[in-house]
């Protein structure tokens, strides 16, 4: 086997590699020697298949998987031997014909290029010093919270007395029968159907034809199935409701106390309380560690500047680039990025796109000097969460993962990065600074240069 370095200019190198023909005929031989006792071949006794009638049949398939195999081990070779942490898959370009190689008449030669991971000293993180934004729930915003929980374990009853006409907010129970052109169609009919008036549960005018109504009408509701419906057959179509009302329910708001603590499954309203706080406080810690998370991420970028892979560039922004293109299409540009030209957007968002590879790259490093990592019972951890969110599908979401070492990156990179900011946030100089919730809750830019 000969290595050969073509060229090493910045963090591109590109070598060539030649596995001379008579090592490959010797890995085939070793090959066929080891899987001829194992084969069964019609008439001959299991295990008794000559070696060269194996060659006959399987010959050209065992010299690919030989090849394959040299490839492999040629490409670690590269990496061990010039102690080099590729920062992304080499790329192999075979050199010479194959077909003559399977032959046995050609030595294998290709081209392997590598991109390597930058060699820079990361920025000592004891050094740093962070602002962490907190803010506190009051008493006032708990009280809120209670209300608002009341609000939503309202009742109904039967409105009696002078205000019998629905209200918005009201419940009614309605009987309903809906056609087109006359002819009643499927799903377009229920009996004793609860509808709180303004909620949205029906198809856009239905309810507004239903204020005003009172137990007993019989009222025709004329409405047009929106273009996106999602039955096909009814999709944009005129279509008229027989409308039955059989009463008229006024809301009657919950109230805060120990009885509509325990429907909760709480002890009394105390623990409710307690409940609601303990809520408000952990959101504001999750903007808070938002915040501070991305204070941190601002000053690694400004204490870091090295070359990037480029390939790992592109891919970034590749990704970055067909979400903008996504989202141009559907009209959902930020207005601030409406206005600009292809070549503008293509700017601003690959430095965003650089920005992230250096961030990612930074702390990749960072973890790797603290031997951060995540653990095989960490990762199933975070993998049975995501499958449970789908419900009756999450044994076939889990076993998908199992299966998918690439998926199973996907889960693996998020977790550890989070492993390595938390060690960060626990070197670096951390102070609390009080804040009002609209300033902990507000929205930030991006750095000047990196776009919206």
């Amino acid at each position: 086997m000969q290595i050969v370095e073509k060229s090493g200019e910045g963090l591109s190198r590109v070598y060539g590699v030649t596995v001379p023909a008579g090592e490959l005929a010797s890995r085939l031989d070793a090959r066929i020697k080891e899987v001829a006792p194992q084969m069964n071949v019609k008439g001959f006794r299991p295990g008794k298949v000559p070696t060269a009638h194996v060659r006959r049949l399987y010959g050209k398939a065992l010299m690919g998987e030989v090849i394959e195999q040299a490839l492999n081990e040629t490409t670690q070779k590269v990496l061990d031997d010039n102690k080099l942490r590729p920062a992304g898959q080499p790329d192999l370009k075979p050199e010479s014909d194959m077909d003559k190689v399977i032959a046995g008449g050609e030595d294998l030669t290709f081209e392997l290029a590598v991109e390597v991971m930058p060699d820079f000293e990361p920025v000592d993180v004891t050094s740093l010093e962070l602002k962490r934004p907190v803010y506190t729930p009051e008493d006032a915003e708990v009280e809120e919270a209670l209300a608002e929980l009341a609000k939503q374990a309202r009742t109904y009853e039967p409105r009696t007395g002078k205000s019998v006409k629905a209200k918005e907010e009201d419940q009614l129970l309605i009987d309903f029968v809906g056609s087109i052109d006359g002819v009643e169609f499927e799903g377009g009919k229920a009996e004793d159907a609860e509808l709180v008036l303004g909620s949205g549960q029906f198809i856009p005018g239905f309810e507004d034809q239903l204020v005003g109504a009172k137990a007993e009408d019989e009222v025709t509701v004329k409405v047009t199935f929106p273009e996106n419906y999602q039955a096909a057959n009814l999709a944009g179509k005129a279509a008229e409701f027989a409308v039955k009302v059989k009463e008229v329910r006024a809301p009657v708001d919950g109230k805060a106390d120990d009885a509509l603590a325990e429907r909760l499954g709480l002890k009394d309203l105390a623990s409710l309380t307690d409940l609601l706080r303990k809520n408000l406080a952990d959101r504001y810690a999750a903007s808070s560690r938002f915040k501070l998370k991305r204070a941190l991420l601002d000053a690694l970028d400004t204490k870091h500047d090295f070359p990037l892979p480029p390939r790992m560039v592109d891919a970034e922004f590749a990704g970055i680039w067909q979400q903008v293109q996504a989202d141009k299409e559907r009209g959902g540009l930020p207005e601030e990025d409406a206005g600009k030209s292809d070549e503008q957007l293509q700017t601003e968002y690959r430095k965003i796109a650089e920005r992230r590879v250096r961030l990612g790259l930074v702390l990749a490093e960072i973890g790797r000097k603290h031997d951060v990592s995540v653990s095989d019972r960490e990762l199933m951890e975070a993998i049975r969460r995501e499958a449970i969110q789908y419900g009756a599908q999450a044994q076939q979401v889990l076993q998908f993962y199992q299966q998918n070492p690439a998926a199973q990156a996907q889960v693996r990179a998020p977790l550890y990065e989070d492993k390595v900011v938390d060690l960060i946030f626990e070197k670096a100089k951390v102070t609390d600074e009080a804040v009002s919730k609209d300033e902990l809750l507000q929205d930030d830019d991006l750095p000047e240069g990196y776009g919206a």
